[in-house]
């Protein structure tokens, strides 16, 4: 079967994802620097706006191979040890249960699990329609006042369970700063 009547399509389609975009559509842009207890420069998480929701990127190494939880946490800081000055999960409005998964969820936060390889190494693109960097209505603005923080737990998040789905210590985290 020939898809030939498809060609112009094809040719429409091309065009428009090499047009420039308007300026006023240029997405605002974020990025963190994760730590570790053991490496203050263990990997980068980059963040870019768009008109639903932010793209997360997630590059990180040394950390323990398998799954672990990530979200996004509602104080710009890791000063600490065990990052817990970064406080709760974000939220834009009143507190909803943990987890994706959670029929009265999900929070703000929650996002989905990201996967270490056998060397410990972390390339991730995650997506999340609950957070904004551009102070959208209706999101938890990352940006804010005191900013936010992008924690990396210990073990993976059930998505169900209350308060961090078992995801247990935070051992790696990126204060979110926007790049300009």
């Amino acid at each position: 079967m020939k898809l030939t009547h498809l060609a112009p399509l094809a040719a429409c389609a091309a065009a428009l994802a090499f047009a420039p975009l308007p300026a006023s559509a240029e997405p605002v842009l974020a990025a963190g620097v994760f730590q570790t207890p053991e490496n203050p420069e263990a990997g980068t998480a980059d963040l870019s706006e768009g008109p639903q929701g932010v793209v997360i990127r997630v590059n990180i190494e040394g950390i323990e191979p398998g799954w672990h939880a990530i979200h996004f946490h509602e104080t710009g800081t890791c000063a600490d040890e065990g990052y817990k000055e970064s406080g709760s999960h974000v939220h834009h409005s009143g507190k909803k249960p943990h987890g994706l998964l959670n029929p009265e969820g999900p929070d703000d936060g929650d996002l989905p699990n990201i996967y270490a390889d056998a060397n410990g190494v972390v390339n991730a693109e995650i997506y999340s329609d609950r957070v904004t960097l551009a102070g959208a209505e209706g999101r938890a603005n990352l940006l804010d006042e005191d900013g936010a923080a992008l924690v990396i737990h210990e073990a993976a998040d059930d998505h169900m369970s209350q308060p961090i789905g078992g995801a247990g210590a935070r051992i790696a985290c990126a204060v979110i700063e926007k790049v300009e």
